[in-house]
C-alpha cells in the first residue's frame, strides 16, 4: 500500500486543485483532480460555486430556528437514543487527539455533540452547538456535507473544505442509515488545526455501523437474523442484522443485510415478507431460535446461500413455538474497534509498526501494546 503523503506535499496538492477548480480550468476534468482531492469533493467545490458562495466569504455557523429545532430534535429521538452509549465511548477513544464527535441529521443540523470541546476557542464552539445548520448551502464543502452527500465515509483535511474560514478544520465523517434503509443523519470526528488523520475514516465507518445496529435492535421486533457469508460465523458488527415480526414480515435492516440481500430502502405502507427472500420456510427460523442452536446455512431466491444464527429478541409478541426470547445483542465495544483500527493500518502499511503509528498519530508502544493486549 502507498505510505500517506508528508502534511505539506498534501496541502500543496490541495491548494493546486482548489486554483483549478475555483479559476473555472474547463481542461481538467474531476479525475484530473484527483491527485490533489477526490472527485466527491471537487464536485461539491462546484456546487458551491454554483450557489452564489465564495470561498473568502465569512461563515456564519447560524442555528435554526427555536421551532424548526424542536421538529428536528423530535425527529431526531430515535437517532440520538441509539447514539448515546456510542458516542460516549468514542469521546473516550477520541479525547487525547483534541478531536471531538458531532451528530447532524440528514439536512446536516446538529442533534447532539460529544467530547472535549473547547468552548474558549470560538473555532470550536461555533461548530459543536445543538442546532447549528452545517448543511453545504450554509458552510460550503465539509466531511458532514461529503458524507451526506456521497452516502459513504470520507475524509477531508483543511483546504479541502470549501470556505477559508473551514479550512482549520480536519474531519472524518460516515453516514448514519436507520433499520428502513433511509439516510437519517451522519457522524463527524472534527479537529482543529491538528495533525491529519485519515485512519479516523474507519473509526467513523465502524461507529457509524454500531449506531445503525443499536438503533435497529432497539426497535419493535420478534426475531433477529444475524447475516454472513459461509466461512464466515455471524458474531460482530460487521454481520448483516434483519429483523422480523412475528408473522415473518421484515420490519427492519441494517446496511450490510440490505446489501447481502439486495433489498432497497422500506416503503411506507409496505412490507416485504421473509419467504420472499428465503428460499425456506420462515417458520424454521422462529424454531432455529427456539433451539438456541448453531448457525445454519440458508438459500436465497437469488441462488446464493447464507450463513445465519436466528435469535429471540424485542418487544413485540413472540412466535407461538417460540416463547422464550434472548438477550438484545450488544454493540461491539469501541475499544475492540480501536484495536481493529490499528491492525488495519498495520495490515495497509504491510507490517511496518513505525508507519502505521504515524498514520494514527500515536506511538509505536501503543500499537505494540494493543496487537498484544488480550480482549477482556
Amino acid at each position: 500500500m502507498p505510505t500517506i503523503a508528508p502534511s505539506s506535499d498534501r496541502l500543496a496538492r490541495i491548494a493546486q486543485a482548489r486554483e483549478l477548480v475555483f479559476q473555472g480550468n474547463k481542461r481538467h476534468s474531476p479525475a484530473g483532480w484527483g491527485a490533489g482531492v477526490s472527485a466527491g469533493i471537487a464536485q461539491s467545490w462546484q456546487r458551491c460555486l454554483a450557489m452564489g458562495l465564495q470561498p473568502h466569504q465569512a461563515v456564519g455557523f447560524d442555528a435554526v430556528s427555536a421551532q424548526q429545532m424542536r421538529r428536528v430534535q423530535e425527529a431526531s429521538r430515535p437517532l440520538v437514543q441509539a447514539a448515546q452509549p456510542v458516542l460516549v465511548e468514542l469521546a473516550r477513544a477520541i479525547a487525547d487527539i483534541r478531536y471531538f464527535a458531532i451528530l447532524t441529521n440528514a439536512q446536516g443540523i446538529v442533534v447532539d455533540v460529544h467530547g472535549q470541546v473547547d468552548r474558549q476557542d470560538r473555532r470550536a464552539d461555533v461548530i459543536a452547538r445543538v442546532g447549528v445548520d452545517l448543511s453545504e448551502k450554509a458552510v460550503g464543502t465539509t466531511a458532514i456535507s461529503a458524507a451526506l452527500s456521497e452516502l459513504q465515509p470520507v475524509w477531508l483535511h483543511r483546504g479541502e473544505h470549501f470556505f477559508q474560514d473551514t479550512g482549520i478544520y480536519s474531519c472524518a465523517g460516515a453516514p448514519v442509515f436507520g433499520p428502513d434503509g433511509l439516510c437519517a443523519g451522519m457522524l463527524d470526528l472534527t479537529g482543529i488545526e491538528t495533525t491529519e488523520r485519515p485512519a479516523l475514516k474507519h473509526l467513523v465507518r465502524r461507529s457509524a455501523r454500531s449506531i445503525e445496529n443499536s438503533w435497529l435492535l432497539s426497535t419493535a421486533h420478534a426475531l433477529v437474523l444475524r447475516l454472513n457469508w459461509p466461512g464466515n460465523q455471524p458474531g460482530d458488527d460487521s454481520d448483516g442484522l434483519l429483523t422480523l415480526d412475528s408473522d415473518g414480515h421484515i420490519v427492519g435492516a441494517n446496511p450490510t443485510a440490505r446489501q447481502m440481500l439486495s433489498l432497497s430502502p422500506a416503503t411506507p405502507g409496505q412490507t416485504l415478507h421473509a419467504s420472499e427472500v428465503f428460499a425456506s420456510s420462515w417458520e424454521s427460523l422462529f424454531d432455529a431460535a427456539n433451539r438456541r442452536g448453531p448457525t445454519q446455512e440458508l438459500p436465497l431466491w437469488s441462488g446464493l446461500r447464507l450463513q445465519t444464527q436466528a435469535l429471540q429478541a424485542g418487544p413485540l409478541a413472540t412466535h407461538p413455538t417460540t416463547p422464550r426470547p434472548t438477550p438484545d445483542i450488544a454493540p461491539k465495544p469501541l475499544k475492540d474497534v480501536q484495536t481493529d483500527m490499528i491492525r488495519e493500518a498495520v495490515n495497509q502499511a504491510r507490517g511496518n509498526v513505525a508507519e502505521a503509528a504515524r498514520t494514527l498519530g500515536i506511538s509505536r508502544a501503543t500499537v505494540y501494546r494493543k496487537l498484544v493486549m488480550p480482549k477482556s
